[in-house]
């Protein structure tokens, strides 16, 4: 399996702090943001990665990661994402990279508190279809969500003003290989982008979605406000010192 960290955006919502530097270059506590997805899939036994990033500040990346020893990577990669056309469409540069191999995709602004190693590991015996990361939250309606039949995941919506369930797609995902399959046949949303939402939405019509929920805490940290609870939750409960 090789993992994708997605890292683009202009990062609007952080004004003015993202005016000179991409969001996931940003410190939360101690480390940059973008050091903290890249553990979450170095934690899971996962050594090929690539970042894709987009913005003035692409090269900013690569003085700051390298080539990735320093997390004990055997190979980094970058792309860039030209504008922001979606999750959907920055993972679809990763396609090359994959080599048809299985992927595990996280969120560049996805913090959380333990590891993914559990999920990652079911993903595994699952062999193949998609996988989709889950958490319990007070407001669901911020976030896509879950609709359940029994235990199984009939779809997702994206934002519904009245939420089926309490839980939350988080931005960390598992695919093989049809999701650029996928993705090549997606078309814009009325935002203009290529949505992960309808990429996941596939997968379930397919009957070849699963699900694991979350240990510990999850907050992403776009906006000022989660930024700040990224870096005290981090600096509270030394989930930066986490192996």
């Amino acid at each position: 399996m090789r993992g994708v960290v997605l890292a683009g955006g202009l990062g609007t919502r952080l004004h003015p702090l993202t005016k000179v530097t991409n969001k996931h270059l940003l410190p939360i506590y101690d480390k940059p943001m973008i050091y903290y997805p890249i553990e979450a899939l170095t934690n899971a036994g996962i050594k090929e990665i690539m970042v894709v990033t987009g913005g003035n500040n692409a090269g900013d990346f690569l003085r700051l990661l390298g080539n990735g020893k320093d997390f004990g990577l055997s190979r980094i990669h970058y792309a860039y994402q030209e504008g922001e056309g979606g999750i959907a469409e920055a993972l679809g540069l990763a396609e090359s990279f994959a080599e048809g191999r299985p992927i595990c995709v996280v969120l560049g602004d996805n913090i959380i508190e333990k590891n993914i190693i559990r999920a990652v590991d079911e993903y595994r015996q699952q062999g193949g279809g998609a996988r989709i990361m889950l958490k319990e939250v007070p407001d669901p309606e911020r976030f896509g969500v879950p609709v359940f039949e029994g235990d199984r995941v009939t779809g997702i919506e994206e934002k519904p003003k009245s939420p089926r369930s309490s839980y939350a797609v988080i931005g960390i995902y598992m695919y093989d290989s049809r999701v650029f399959d996928i993705i090549h046949g997606l078309s814009p949303s009325e935002r203009g982008e290529l949505e992960i939402t309808d990429v996941n939405n596939d997968y379930i019509r397919a009957g070849t979605m699963q699900w694991s929920v979350l240990d510990g805490w999850w907050t992403d940290a776009g906006t000022i406000e989660s930024l700040l609870k990224a870096g005290n939750l981090v600096a509270k409960t030394g989930a930066n010192k986490r192996k």
